[in-house]
């Protein structure tokens, strides 16, 4: 991408990758991504947040040489994970003169990480500011926004915030400016899902504690800059917040139909009850859909058949992936089938830890379906229900 003017002396000097589709060797970026740098010039010294991915080393080296940048005072880095912070290194070489300024976790860490000498730091704490002239860069630590050592950076005259991952996307823009994240919501709250959501609490501290300051710009490190702060900032909220929804989520696998079946049933028996059902066949499904959905769903029941007397093993995944990521989902539920014999449920419950959940009845069959087993699907179909009902999550049905 192109150096874009975003204010007057504050520029974006980034790097859109149109290609990538898949992060950290784990997370679905089915529209590509962006590594978001920007460049202050104040009057009397200029400054870096951030860098890009080293992939894309000759982009940044040729968007500052683009924005005439002669030299560099400072580097900032709000967070230490590469795609941000994998060329602080090389920057600090090219520019000698340059000191990185970062919080004390993250200097610790990129020490680890890039292996940076320590004198090539400024260490920085929270509200802590610094004058470039004209322009004044205020630091405020966030940790647990993704990581231990992540810190915002707000540019006080121009009141642009540069929060690194928090409010961003995956997502290789058409536009750079946006006012609404209506216009690539579901990229944002699949990042949110994949990267935010197991910190809610934090997310939520953080959300209060910006809405104390004068934003009128939100710049992060992947994705579009937001004109109009408010509208991620709502959407971050709802999705932090405890509200649920009358939903339920059916990550599954099945070898040889009987678990199809079942969820089949379960499936109809629950839209029958004007309860929203959203299946994902864990052979197939995009991992970043599953976790959407679990953003706002009341229910997980997680579906399988047994292999070697435990459940089939990306059943395991889906628990263990539900468990990493902690919704705030109320209930959980076990279905499934066994050939001779099966330890699937408490398998799968020891793998929902982290879960403040309400267990459901399961329902574990041998062999394929009959009409007594799906009348258990029936039962937990109404036992949903209530608890939906009595959680006030649905009051009536239409």
């Amino acid at each position: 991408m192109a150096v874009r003017k975003i204010k007057a002396d504050v520029y974006y000097v980034g790097a859109i990758d149109w290609h990538r589709r898949l992060f950290d060797s784990l997370i679905p970026t089915p529209d590509g991504t962006t590594y978001n740098a920007y460049l202050i010039k104040g009057k009397a010294k200029t400054a870096l947040i951030d860098t890009v991915d080293p992939s894309k080393e000759a982009e940044l080296l040729r968007n500052l040489d683009d924005a005439g940048v002669g030299s560099l005072d400072y580097i900032v880095s709000n967070h230490a994970e590469q795609d941000h912070s994998g060329l602080v290194g090389k920057m600090a070489t090219l520019h000698p003169e340059a000191k990185i300024v970062t919080n004390a976790k993250c200097k610790e860490f990129l020490m680890d990480l890039l292996l940076v000498p320590g004198d090539r730091f400024m260490v920085v704490a929270d509200g802590d500011t610094l004058e470039l002239g004209g322009k004044t860069l205020k630091f405020m630590l966030a940790p647990w926004v993704h990581w231990p050592e992540t810190m915002f950076t707000y540019l006080v005259e121009d009141k642009i915030l540069f929060p690194c991952d928090f409010l961003g996307a995956h997502l290789a823009p058409a536009e750079l400016l946006v006012e609404s994240v209506d216009t690539f919501y579901e990229a944002a709250k699949r990042y949110y899902a994949e990267i935010m959501m197991p910190f809610r609490t934090s997310v939520t501290k953080h959300l209060e504690r910006l809405s104390g300051i004068e934003i009128a710009m939100v710049a992060p490190s992947h994705g579009p800059i937001h004109t109009k702060p408010a509208s991620i900032m709502k959407a971050y909220g709802e999705w932090a917040s405890d509200r649920v929804k009358n939903e339920v989520v059916i990550p599954y696998v099945s070898m040889h139909g009987s678990t199809q079946r079942m969820v089949d049933h379960l499936t109809d028996r629950l839209i029958e009850r004007q309860i929203a059902v959203k299946p994902f066949d864990m052979v197939a499904t995009d991992l970043g859909k599953l976790a959407m959905a679990l953003v706002d769903a009341a229910t997980i029941v997680i579906a399988a058949p047994t292999v070697l007397v435990g459940p089939h093993p990306l059943a395991v995944y889906a628990a263990y992936l539900a468990n990493a990521l902690r919704p705030k989902t109320r209930f959980a539920g076990v279905i499934g089938s066994y050939g001779w014999g099966t330890k699937m449920v408490d398998t799968i419950k020891a793998q929902l830890p982290n879960l403040k959940v309400e267990l459901l009845t399961p329902v574990v069959i041998k062999g394929y379906p009959k009409a007594d087993d799906l009348k258990s699907l029936d039962t937990l179909a109404d036992e949903i229900l209530e608890k939906h009902r009595k959680a006030g999550i649905v009051t009536s049905l239409a």
